[in-house]
């Protein structure tokens, strides 16, 4: 069977396809250029939000972490505008947001806009100025009013990133520097690299390597006392529930969010250590524009203050 390397791996998984361990590979592999000015930025934010929290003026920190293809982005589009509407119901739910983003990716409220080209959105007038087109003026003023808001508040932090390795090393930093606020720190991974695509006698298949191979030591050593979200996409019904368990217990985190391919619109599963839960939106939602992130965001916000509210002395 022949391979096609699409780009390095950048140490994610070494010559013999063997998953690298997660405690030698900050040693041996070199930390970008940005990570001083990034961790400075990432501390500021938190001890900000981390005294608004002593004084009890508003939810937990979340995080948004989210690593996509770098090369065959098309295919991912969708894992693109799904971590946008998480974001933005998040910060609309009250939260402050750190969101680590692929460079060029998707922003916040950008989804309401992706399907056009930004001169599209736009018109020549007949003096030479240019302003937005009016058939777009209500749906991008509306966006641009929340994001400028959140903005101002400085709700939101937004650190890009290129390769995995800018990736992990940002992982450690940010989940580190968050480990201060506890059980009230909320930890949203969504992560996936592209290793390779084999060809051969069949149609060409992709194959992932999932960066949650550095769940363990987020979950255990980096940020032990925080809520921690993973995923799960399938394409057999029958996996989904079992294959998300597994990783429960293999990670120890807290839930699951599973899904199916083919339903990923309409249809979730919450899977924890003893039990799982089905979002489903009704035709009559999706018909009214309802979207199934908003139900996700919901019931994870109520899960996350019950997590909250079990604090130890231990937490303190």
């Amino acid at each position: 069977m022949s391979t096609l390397n699409l780009e390095k791996s950048d140490g994610l998984l070494e010559a013999s396809s063997e998953p690298i361990n997660p405690d030698t590979y900050f040693i041996t592999h070199t930390a970008p250029e940005s990570l001083e000015a990034d961790e400075k930025r990432v501390k500021e934010f938190v001890g900000k939000h981390a005294e608004t929290l002593e004084q009890g003026e508003q939810h937990p920190l979340n995080i948004l972490l989210l690593d996509l293809l770098l090369r065959v982005k098309k295919i991912f589009d969708l894992f693109l505008n799904q971590l946008d509407y998480y974001n933005t119901y998040f910060l609309e739910a009250g939260y402050a947001v750190i969101f680590m983003h692929r460079k060029y990716s998707l922003q916040p409220y950008n989804r309401h806009f992706s399907q056009y080209s930004a001169l599209d959105l736009m018109e020549l007038k007949s003096d030479g100025s240019i302003c937005v087109s009016p058939a777009h003026m209500d749906k991008i003023k509306n966006a641009l009013a929340k994001y400028q808001e959140f903005k101002r508040k400085e709700m939101i932090l937004m650190i890009d990133f290129l390769t995995v390795n800018d990736y992990l090393f940002l992982l450690r930093s940010v989940t580190q520097a968050m480990n201060q606020l506890k059980r009230c720190a909320l930890y949203y991974l969504a992560a996936a690299a592209e290793h390779k695509i084999q060809s051969g006698a069949g149609p060409m298949t992709l194959k992932m390597d999932q960066v949650p191979k550095f769940l363990r030591p987020l979950v255990s050593n980096w940020a032990p006392q925080g809520y921690t979200v993973s995923f799960k996409l399938e394409t057999e019904p029958d996996l989904l529930i079992p294959k998300s368990r597994q990783a429960l217990l293999r990670y120890g985190h807290q839930i699951v969010i599973g899904n199916l391919l083919t339903k990923r619109k309409s249809e979730v599963n919450l899977i924890t250590h003893d039990a799982e839960m089905e979002l489903k939106l009704s035709k009559e939602e999706m018909r009214d524009g309802v979207e199934i992130e908003s139900r996700i965001v919901n019931e994870l916000v109520k899960r996350h203050e019950e997590w909250i509210k079990q604090r130890t002395s231990n937490d303190f």
